[in-house]
C-alpha cells in the first residue's frame, strides 16, 4: 500500500514538473562533423558548424556577453586549441578566421562577405552562451565553431606572400568591422560551406529549419572549383560491409546489381534517402559512412563495383564560398552576396 501511494505521488510530481523542463531549440541540435578536415594552405574551404550544447566547466556561472542590435561586440573572447582564452579586437579575430576559412586569393568582395558571415556566426555562438562556462564567446575548432589561425600560423602558411595576404585579409576585416547579419534583431546563424551543386541546401533538410537558410541558386561550376566533381569507387564487398556496419538488418544476399533501390532527392537535388539492400539510409548518413564530399551524388553499379560521383563540397547550407567568389568576379558587392545566400536577414 505504501509503495502504491509512493508511486502515485511520484507520477503526480513528474506531471507537475514536466512543463518546466526546457526542451532543445534550434541551436541545441549540433551539425555532424564533416568527414574531411580543414587543411591549412589548401584552396578548399571547410564548412561551418552550428552550436552544440553550451560547454560546462568550472566557470559555469560566468556572465554571458550582452548583445544588442544597436551595439555589436567590438571584441571577442576566443578559446584556442590549447585551452587559452584570448580577448581580441574583432578585426584581429576576423583576419585569423578568413585565413583559416577562405582562400586568400579570393576576390575582396567575397572576402568581405565571409568576414561578415564569420563575425555574425561568432556573435551567434556568443549569444547562445556556447562557451560561457570557460569565459569565452567562441572557439577556434572548426568542428565546433569556426577555424582561426594566429599570426605565426599565417606566416608559416603564406611564407613570402605573408605581407600581401595579411594586408588583403585585414582590409576585408576592417572594411566590414561592426557589420553583422541579423534576423529579428539577433545575430544570424550564418552557416557556410565550400561549394554547391547548382543550389544550396535548405537547413530543414538536414537540421532544424531556419527561415533564412533556404535553397537558393549558386553559380559555381567545375571551371571555378578545384575538384568540383569527385568519385569514390569501391568493391561490392566493401560497399556491403560499410552499409552493414550501420544497418545489420540490411539484406545483401541477392544479385549485386539489385542492391541499389529507390533514391529520393530533396529540392536542391541532393540525396535525401537511398534504399540499399532493402534498408533506408539518409544522404547525410551515406556521406559520413563513405567520407563523401557532399550529399549531391549519383550512385551506380557496374561489373562488381559501386561508384559514387559527387558534386560540390560541404553540407550545402548557407553561403557557398566558391559561389560567393563567382558572384564577386561578376561584379556583386559583399552586401549583395550576403543577401543572396541569407535571404530575409538584415545587414546592420
Amino acid at each position: 500500500m505504501k509503495k502504491t501511494l509512493f508511486l502515485a505521488y511520484l507520477a503526480l510530481l513528474i506531471c507537475f514538473l514536466l512543463p518546466f523542463v526546457p526542451l532543445p531549440g534550434p541551436e541545441a541540435e549540433a551539425i555532424p562533423p564533416p568527414p574531411e578536415g580543414s587543411t591549412a594552405g589548401t584552396e578548399a574551404a571547410p564548412e561551418a558548424k552550428t552550436s552544440p550544447e553550451p560547454e560546462e566547466g568550472p566557470a559555469a556561472e560566468a556572465e554571458a556577453r550582452p548583445l544588442t542590435a544597436s551595439a555589436p561586440v567590438e571584441t571577442i573572447r576566443l578559446l584556442t586549441a590549447d585551452g587559452t582564452v584570448l580577448e581580441l579586437e574583432m578585426p584581429d579575430y576576423i583576419t585569423g578566421v578568413l585565413a583559416a576559412e577562405m582562400p586568400a586569393s579570393f576576390e575582396p568582395e567575397a572576402l568581405k562577405a565571409q568576414a561578415v558571415a564569420a563575425a555574425s556566426y561568432a556573435l551567434y555562438c556568443a549569444a547562445g552562451n556556447k562557451h560561457a562556462g570557460v569565459g569565452a564567446d567562441v572557439c577556434a575548432d572548426f568542428s565546433c565553431c569556426q577555424a582561426w589561425q594566429d599570426e605565426q600560423a599565417r606566416r608559416d602558411k603564406w611564407g613570402g606572400d605573408f605581407e600581401q595576404y595579411e594586408r588583403k585579409l585585414r582590409a576585408a576585416a576592417e572594411a566590414t568591422a561592426g557589420q553583422v547579419l541579423r534576423y529579428q534583431g539577433q545575430p544570424a546563424f550564418t552557416a557556410f560551406h565550400a561549394s554547391s551543386a547548382g543550389a544550396t541546401e535548405a537547413s530543414g533538410e538536414i537540421w532544424n529549419p531556419v527561415p533564412y537558410l533556404v535553397s537558393v541558386d549558386s553559380p559555381e561550376t567545375a571551371g571555378d572549383v578545384p575538384n568540383y566533381v569527385s568519385t569514390l569507387d569501391c568493391a561490392a564487398l566493401d560497399f556491403r560491409d560499410v552499409l552493414l556496419s550501420a544497418r545489420p538488418e540490411a539484406d545483401f544476399s541477392g544479385d549485386e546489381s539489385g542492391w541499389i533501390g529507390e533514391i529520393v532527392r530533396d529540392g536542391s537535388g541532393r540525396v535525401k534517402t537511398a534504399r540499399l539492400g532493402g534498408a533506408d539510409f539518409s544522404g547525410t548518413e551515406l556521406r559520413s559512412l563513405f567520407s563523401l564530399r557532399s550529399t549531391a551524388f549519383e550512385l551506380s553499379y557496374s561489373e562488381g563495383r559501386f561508384l559514387f560521383t559527387v558534386t560540390g563540397s560541404g553540407h550545402g547550407v548557407g553561403m557557398s564560398q566558391y559561389g560567393a567568389q563567382v558572384l564577386a568576379k561578376n561584379g556583386a558587392g559583399y552586401a549583395e552576396i550576403l543577401a543572396h545566400y541569407y535571404p530575409g536577414t538584415e545587414l546592420s
